[in-house]
């Protein structure tokens, strides 16, 4: 299993002078615990933590039902009892659509930290594939010297068995 650098940030890949910028072999990390996803969250700033929050949260059927709860109340309390917000509910009205603004902000906020987090994974698997592939080519290396070791060992193998022209006796 191949890793990045958990230092990088999220997205990028370390372009530092003298790196490859090729991820390190797992043997290099066998005590890592954090995963990316972990190292990730401990990144995000308090307002990223609270979009997704809010995304989670008005996402939910919790969410829909609570809402909609909340405006049939609205409608019976302002109704049947002395309302604040007579019909057609004006208040009611400039509430949701300050909310349906704020949602679409925080929709548009969280789904912009999903493509970014989408990207660093795609960088991270890209260099896990030339940390592979430089892997790969470095056993096809030794394998290629090891066939031609055995070919070798088969000409001096094959000189040995040769029978050996004994002298004459004349």
């Amino acid at each position: 299993m191949n890793t990045v650098p958990m230092n990088t940030v999220p997205g990028t890949s370390d372009t530092s002078p003298g790196s490859s910028g090729v991820a390190h072999t797992a043997s290099a990390h066998r005590g890592l615990t954090i995963t990316w996803h972990q190292q990730h969250k401990k990144s995000l700033t308090t307002g990223e933590r609270a979009a997704d929050t809010l995304r989670n949260s008005m996402g939910s059927w919790r969410f829909v039902g609570g809402f909609v709860l909340f405006m049939i109340l609205w409608a019976v309390a302002n109704s049947y009892a002395s309302g604040w917000d007579p019909y057609p509910f004006i208040l009611l009205n400039l509430f949701l659509s300050m909310l349906a603004g704020l949602q679409g902000a925080i929709l548009l906020i969280s789904a912009k930290r999903q493509d970014a987090i989408a990207a660093a994974l795609a960088q991270h698997d890209c260099d896990t594939n030339i940390a592979a592939k430089v892997d790969i080519e470095a056993l096809l290396e030794i394998n290629n010297r090891q066939l031609a070791m055995i070919s070798d060992l088969r000409a001096i193998l094959d000189r040995l068995d040769r029978p050996r022209p004994t002298p004459a006796n004349d």
